[in-house]
């Protein structure tokens, strides 16, 4: 069991990278290759200081995450910008580059994905023969995840309340996934559109994205865990799979380390994008569990049906989508409809003075310009050749290797 934190005590962020070739512009499954020339051997992980490398189910995936549990926010964007130029300067040599946003604009899941061939691949390999991993839900879909502890039922309680209540304004915050085999999807988020439905077969891993109303370790088992474990036994013949790695909702308990994941978070252009993200919502998560914008009975109540049904639209439009539920918004003190947008702008000002200023331009640019998404689609305007989304792509890319923000 490893060692317990108190609320916002400490914080694990974990972020996905794509790896694409630098002729054709397609996936490089080539991460083994990387962590090989990095290490000097195979392995799965790599322990580089205050960052960590490790594989993911695909081969074409990095993730590169905080190196155990870290007390300080403020020094990742340039932590994890150290490690996205390291990576880069390797991958050089093998003629590729990272490649940020949540989907690959190009690519084909049905003829481009490889798994990861080596450890754990026992695992995946049963995955893909439940749900088929050559799709986009499974092999074009990077993310960030924020992980936050809690200490006893008492604060799992509160944090769980309030992640549930965040979770539907996520991709009116960081959307980065509007493109897929060359075309726009009409979706700002199309990642979480895939991400509701991938796990269809089980529909008991997924729910309806947002969790459950329990609010207790007991209750959590009884009411996620023994229908996950049920659906999934006659699949898992040799009992190899674990009930926390299979719960797939958008915000996950891991009671193995105390801690609760969010994962509805799409990766940005830049380190620097993806830390003020996270620390946008921790400072807010911070006012709710506080009970600073309302008591935590209040948070408790909404459904997982009502949560969803401001979700599942946000996923479409984004920070453009105007929530109406006014029971919702005045968990914020808002009084009015409001679009997403807006809601986040009113949060920042709570959330601010506690925000420090090195994060300032980042949120800055995602309040006022728009999520990645929208700033995407903005330089595409009309054209959709295979030639102006590698160009506006490899913009992107140079965003992630100078850490900087993406303006069209």
């Amino acid at each position: 069991m490893s060692k317990k934190y108190h609320l916002f005590e400490v914080y694990g962020i974990e972020l996905e990278y794509m790896l694409v070739n630098n002729f054709n512009f397609k996936i490089a499954p080539i991460v083994d290759q990387l962590l090989t020339q990095k290490a000097g051997e195979l392995t799965s992980d790599v322990d580089n200081g205050v960052i960590a490398w490790s594989n993911e189910l695909v081969a074409h995936v990095i993730e590169i995450k905080t190196n155990g549990p870290t007390a300080n926010l403020n020094s990742l964007s340039q932590s994890f910008h150290e490690n996205v130029v390291e990576i880069n300067t390797i991958l050089k040599g093998l003629d590729s580059k990272l490649l940020p946003t949540a989907c690959h604009p190009l690519m084909n899941p049905s003829t481009d994905t490889q798994l990861w061939k080596h450890s754990y691949s026992q695992v995946y390999d049963l995955y893909n023969r439940i749900f088929n991993c050559q799709g986009h839900g499974w092999s074009n879909v990077q993310s960030t995840h924020i992980n936050l502890p809690f200490y006893d039922d008492a604060e799992f309680e509160k944090l769980h309340a309030a992640i549930r209540i965040i979770l539907p304004l996520i991709p009116g915050l960081c959307a980065s996934s509007p493109i897929l085999e060359g075309k726009a999807t009409g979706l700002k988020d199309t990642r979480l559109e895939y991400y509701k439905t991938n796990q269809k077969e089980i529909p008991e891993m997924t729910g309806l994205v947002i969790p459950e109303q329990v609010f207790s370790k007991v209750d959590y088992y009884a009411t996620i865990f023994e229908p996950i474990k049920k659906a999934i036994s006659p699949f898992d013949t040799k009992k190899i799979l674990d009930h926390h790695f299979l719960n797939s909702r958008g915000a996950i308990a891991r009671f193995d380390r105390n801690a609760i994941e969010i994962r509805l978070v799409d990766i940005q252009e830049s380190p620097k994008a993806d830390v003020a993200i996270c620390v946008l919502i921790i400072e807010v998560l911070k006012l709710l569990v506080n009970e600073s914008l309302t008591s935590l009975e209040s948070q408790k109540k909404s459904t997982k049906q009502e949560l969803f049904d401001i979700l599942n639209p946000a996923i479409t439009e984004a920070e453009s989508y105007s929530i109406s539920n006014k029971n919702y918004l005045e968990l914020f003190g808002i009084k009015d409809v409001s679009t997403v947008q807006n809601v986040w702008k009113h949060l920042y000002e709570l959330a601010k003075p506690q925000i420090h200023e090195s994060h300032y331009e980042a949120i800055d640019v995602i309040l006022t310009e728009g999520t990645l998404s929208t700033r995407i689609l903005k330089a595409m305007g009309n054209d959709y050749s295979e030639q102006h989304i590698r160009k506006v792509y490899s913009e992107l890319a140079q965003c992630l290797e100078e850490n900087n923000m993406f303006v069209s």
